[in-house]
């Protein structure tokens, strides 16, 4: 009796980056800023809320996908750092370093990765789920051309890790410029809000700017490596 091909197992799709900063930074900073006077949740209450957050998203994407999500470390280590200054009510100078901190280290983090087996350039830009990456591996050992493609890999490397470290040069001096009130203080709470509405426009536009920038570098070099099409390249759907 002839064997029945297998189905492949669908590939669990992974959260856009949208929802992952909705659910491990942007509500877990409302709580903490908007929610953490007295007459809400207090400082306590509003930690302990905005960490389950990051947390919970963080064990249903472990669930669903089995991989970590690193956005909801991140979030959730943002969050305890944040709120536990706050709480503390040390100076704003340290939430400045840790504003900064997170991106400079994902930023640092890119570029040693480089040195490794597991480039970050491939799980930020050039991954199996929005481009057709077994294809262009094939197409680049057809023209010998994988080893130009590496270079321009490298290339676009720096320019992600250069969008970190805009990103963190831009969050220190965001941070500096609004947090001026006493720690603990209802308007240091309303400093802390309005920082976060002002870093997408501020810190969030231009470095997505640079990413966009890299991706576009990166899949014109690989048009001209490999001859593919556009729609060759990505998964539309």
């Amino acid at each position: 009796m002839p064997e029945q091909a297998s189905t492949p197992r669908a590939t669990p799709q992974r959260h856009s980056v949208v929802v992952n900063l909705l659910f491990n930074i942007i509500i877990p900073t409302l709580i903490l800023t908007k929610l953490s006077g007295e007459a809400y949740l207090g400082p306590r209450y509003s930690i302990v809320i905005a960490l389950a957050f990051p947390l919970g998203f963080g064990i249903y994407d472990f669930v669903k996908t089995r991989r970590a999500n690193a956005f909801a470390i991140l979030g959730f280590i943002s969050v305890l750092l944040t709120g536990g200054i706050s709480l503390l009510e040390l100076d704003a100078e340290y939430i400045a370093i840790k504003e900064a901190s997170i991106p400079a280290i994902i930023g640092l983090a890119t570029l040693v990765s480089l040195y490794t087996p597991y480039p970050l350039i491939k799980t930020f830009l050039f991954n199996d789920e929005v481009i057709y990456t077994e294809k262009i591996s094939a197409a680049l050992k057809e023209h010998n051309n994988s080893s130009m493609f590496d270079a321009a890999l490298r290339n676009a490397t720096y320019l992600v890790a250069f969008s970190f470290f805009l990103s963190a040069t831009l969050n220190y001096i965001l941070a500096k410029v609004l947090l001026v009130s006493p720690p603990g203080s209802a308007e240091y709470s309303a400093e802390l809000g309005k920082m976060t509405g002002l870093s997408f426009p501020v810190i969030a536009l231009p470095c997505t700017l640079v990413m966009l920038g890299a991706l576009f570098y990166l899949v014109k070099q690989i048009e001209k490596l490999t001859a593919l099409s556009f729609d060759d390249i990505f998964r539309i759907r």
